[in-house]
């Protein structure tokens, strides 16, 4: 067989594609947030897909394929791979349009993705420890019960749906004149780079990828770093690029870029405390660029994807916790003091009048060098700041106690 060519995917598909997805699929809005763009130093636009009803683009590519089958492909079924969106997206629409799906997720996918997966009617099955594991096991059963496979990224039906997020974007904000997207396998930049560069020529289209998962990245630049086990962006931890889209972002996308978990972290947070809307690490990746990378894009009038909204609410406040450490407005110090009554009160009473609250009290008398008379205790505040901190320390001394920060 012929590989695949990114000639298969034209501009005409993705329109057509838009025309299948009317009535199916929100068309989100895209807007300008005026308060990242005074911290980031371009004027952002962010286009909300974490509004769809999976919480996620996904649901337009599969909606294009599911739309596109035959009688008899219909009353076959049809069967995809994933660990979230894109099983979400397949199992909703095959409910809508009537037909049975099988979705194969690997046996670390989170509970509340595969009840989810199940809610919309779709039979899971948990098979492998890793996406490769759960691939090879859903291309079996396609073989063996006559299913349809539905890729997440590496077809051509697909790539034109995903890529009607960019004729929407540009129809709302016609002055784009940069696309920054996050990449796994490829399929969401791979169709908005076709459909964008159709449009406006000229406009730049940069991807977004993991340092823990640069594949993509690798293939493009020529390099050969290392691949991670784990990312909190698990929506683009993907190990093989497609040759679809590998061959699409290869002659249309301007440039990639790398972002780390701490990037991705604080961008979660900043998208939640600023714009009051919830994103998963993939979600974030644009934002994250723009953080890592600011003179690469300042100035620009850059729109950004914010792709999906499924997280885990545990990972979320941990993200959250984390963001507030980094911003000092979670912090921890150290009081060293007398070991006698009232100490601990008047210490308590310094930090309530400096305008902090304390979160929790450490008392350590046996895991410290000081004297058998002094005590450890260390306190975890919640402030307005790091400029806060340092005046609750100052507080602290002036009442004759030993402070500092941890």
């Amino acid at each position: 067989m012929q590989p695949p060519t990114d000639t298969q995917v034209q501009r005409s598909d993705i329109e057509a594609a838009a025309d299948r997805l009317a009535g199916q699929i929100l068309d989100t809005p895209c807007v300008e947030s005026r308060t990242l763009s005074q911290l980031t130093g371009c004027q952002v636009f962010l286009k909300f897909e974490n509004l769809q009803y999976t919480a996620s683009f996904k649901e337009r590519g599969a909606c294009n394929k599911l739309a596109q089958l035959d009688a008899d492909e219909r009353a076959r079924g049809v069967i995809a791979m994933s660990a979230g969106n894109h099983a979400q997206g397949v199992a909703y629409h095959a409910q809508r349009l009537g037909l049975r799906a099988v979705i194969v997720m690997p046996r670390f996918t989170p509970g509340v993705k595969v009840e989810r997966t199940r809610g919309f009617g779709a039979e899971v099955v948990l098979h492998g420890d890793t996406l490769e594991a759960a691939r090879t096991h859903a291309r079996e059963l396609a073989e063996r019960q006559g299913l349809v496979f539905v890729h997440p990224y590496d077809d051509a039906a697909i790539v034109a749906g995903q890529g009607t997020v960019a004729l929407e974007m540009l129809r709302a904000q016609p002055d784009l004149d940069t696309l920054v997207v996050a990449v796994g396998g490829g399929g969401l930049i791979s169709g908005m780079a076709t459909a964008a560069k159709a449009i406006r020529p000229g406009i730049e289209v940069v991807g977004v990828q993991t340092e823990r998962f640069p594949a993509m990245y690798n293939a493009i630049k020529g390099t050969h770093l290392a691949q991670g086990s784990s990312t909190i962006a698990e929506g683009i931890a993907v190990g093989t690029p497609g040759e679809i889209t590998q061959a699409i972002i290869r002659r249309l996308v301007d440039d990639m870029v790398l972002v780390d978990e701490g990037d991705i972290e604080q961008a979660i947070v900043m998208l939640l405390e600023i714009e009051k809307t919830l994103v998963e690490g993939a979600g974030a990746a644009g934002l994250a660029a723009l953080l890592k990378h600011p003179r690469r894009f300042a100035g620009k009038r850059v729109g950004l994807v914010l792709c999906g909204g499924n997280i885990d609410p545990m990972l979320l406040a941990s993200i959250i916790e984390r963001g507030m450490v980094r911003a000092g407005r979670l912090a921890r110090i150290q009081v060293n003091a007398r070991d006698v009554p009232g100490n601990l009160a008047r210490i308590t009473a310094t930090v309530a009048d400096a305008g902090a609250n304390i979160d929790e009290v450490h008392h350590q008398r046996a895991f410290t060098l000081l004297a058998a008379q002094n005590v450890a205790i260390e306190l975890v505040l919640q402030t307005r700041g790091r400029e806060h901190v340092g005046q609750v320390i100052e507080r602290l001394r002036e009442a004759g106690f030993e402070a500092s920060l941890l």
